[in-house]
């Protein structure tokens, strides 16, 4: 196998820093590629990030009520007034997969499956992006959660682990395993022949069992498979050498911040994703806020409800004016991440922004009632990918009577039961898949794909 450092042409990054005299945080460049992971273009890498915020909002105070360029932004989407031009709000999208239940829409938010008991989950778009970005980064992909469950899943429906921590986020991208190479590749491999062992076994072991128990053997063994594959994915990136990260960046992600401190959590994960996407390590990432029933509070800015117990406001005005603002200030950390990403230069000095899709929403509309049409979402950057922002996206139009914000009981129907029903959203995911390279002409429960 080729080693980095073989190649005499390739600049190490350690060496660079030392030439320059300091020590920096050393962006992505086309020069410090091992040969494995070489792409044939000089263009940016494409990345994509999905935010998921749980329970839906308060939708009278969220959704946009125009269509097209002339769009006014609402109280809850305020804060994204000054990002217009690379982001489009959209309106109007559903899964249909989700309507008529109540729970768990978090979980087929990016595969656009079938929510119910007998229902097994598909692969999520973020997986079918990495099957085509993993080739050439460290990672195939980043799953961060507030809770144990992420937004990613394998194509044989098992939900990927998540990291919540940020120090442990840090350290698994930028942090050297104890005992050097020699001893990470005899770990990885004594797992890989553990892991193989106990497929082996398992095989054997299968053979004596009825269907039911085969059916719930096939996802351990989907999940041992993956955790192989991954030990193997990691052995032969040991040659590589970490990217080295600045004193300030280090700083300002390798450090754990307390519940009670939500914004400064946010913007930390937002900042190691950042990182992430500057060093290459990975170019695709997910990062759910909370889940549909554990979404914390927020005392920093007066709120000490969940967002769970604050989306079932029932009328309340204090509930339903702290659900406002719970939106608005998720949005607000949202806007920090965009901000983030257009700032920091890629390879060809670009902004990541560029480079980067990034897809903020729910996979709820309305908490209250639960209802899940009319999902809230907003799409943002990808410009160097040919997508162009500006405008409100509003697939309700010409479907029903128009957005009547003072009649909260009509407004509220439009949540539950979709204008549109060829809207879904698995178009919009199908959107952003083909333009990370995935060649494919469907995902999920697609009919179209989207132009923006």
């Amino acid at each position: 196998m080729s080693h980095f450092l073989s190649q005499s042409w390739l600049i190490d990054r350690r060496h660079a820093l030392r030439a320059m005299g300091t020590c920096i945080s050393l962006p992505f460049l086309e020069c410090m590629i091992p040969l494995r992971a070489a792409e044939s273009e000089s263009a940016s890498p494409r990345r994509s990030a999905f935010i998921y915020l749980a329970n839906g909002v308060h939708s009278l105070n969220y959704q946009v009520t125009t269509p097209g360029k002339d769009y006014q932004f609402s109280r809850s989407l305020k804060p994204l007034e000054k990002y217009r031009q690379v982001i489009t709000p959209v309106s109007g999208l559903h899964h249909p997969g989700s309507l008529g239940h109540h729970h768990n829409c978090i979980d087929i938010w990016l595969t656009g499956g079938t929510i119910g008991p007998s229902a097994r989950n598909s692969i999520s778009v973020d997986q079918k992006m990495a099957e085509v970005t993993a080739p050439h980064t460290r990672y195939p992909s980043m799953e961060i959660a507030l809770t144990q469950g992420s937004l990613a899943w394998t194509a044989d429906g098992v939900q990927l682990p998540a990291m919540r921590r940020c120090s442990e986020i840090f350290a698994s991208m930028f942090v050297e395993p104890k005992g050097g190479i020699a001893a990470q590749r005899r770990a990885l491999r004594l797992k890989a022949s553990v892991l193989d062992d106990n497929l082996a076994e398992v095989r054997r072991l299968e053979q004596k069992m009825g269907a039911a128990d085969k059916g719930r053997l096939d996802q351990y063994l989907t999940s041992v498979r993956e955790a192989e594959i991954r030990a193997r994915r990691a052995d032969t990136w040991l040659d590589t050498p970490l990217p080295e990260i600045s004193d300030a960046d280090r700083k300002r992600t390798n450090r754990d911040i307390p519940k009670t401190q939500a914004g400064d959590y946010f913007r930390t994960v937002y900042d190691l994703m950042v990182l992430a996407f500057q060093t290459d390590v990975t170019r695709v990432a997910t990062f759910s806020l909370g889940g549909e029933g554990d979404a914390f509070a927020i005392p920093e800015i007066g709120i000490t409800e969940s967002r769970h117990q604050l989306s079932h406001h029932g009328g309340d005005e204090g509930y339903m004016e702290k659900l406002t603002n719970y939106d608005t200030f998720a949005i607000e950390q949202f806007g920090y991440f965009l901000s983030r990403l257009e700032e920091t230069k890629d390879v060809n000095g670009r902004p990541l922004l560029g480079s980067t899709m990034a897809l903020f929403g729910s996979g709820m509309s309305y908490g209250h009632s639960h209802g899940n049409a009319n999902l809230p979402l907003v799409f943002a950057g990808g410009s160097d990918l040919g997508l162009k922002h500006g405008s409100h996206l509003d697939f309700n139009q010409g479907h029903f009577n128009g957005y009547q914000l003072e009649k909260p009981g009509e407004h509220y129907g439009l949540c539950s039961r979709p204008a549109n029903p060829d809207a879904h959203m698995s178009n919009l995911l199908l959107t952003m898949a083909q333009r990370m390279g995935v060649e494919t002409d469907t995902f999920g429960d697609s009919n179209r794909v989207i132009e923006i």
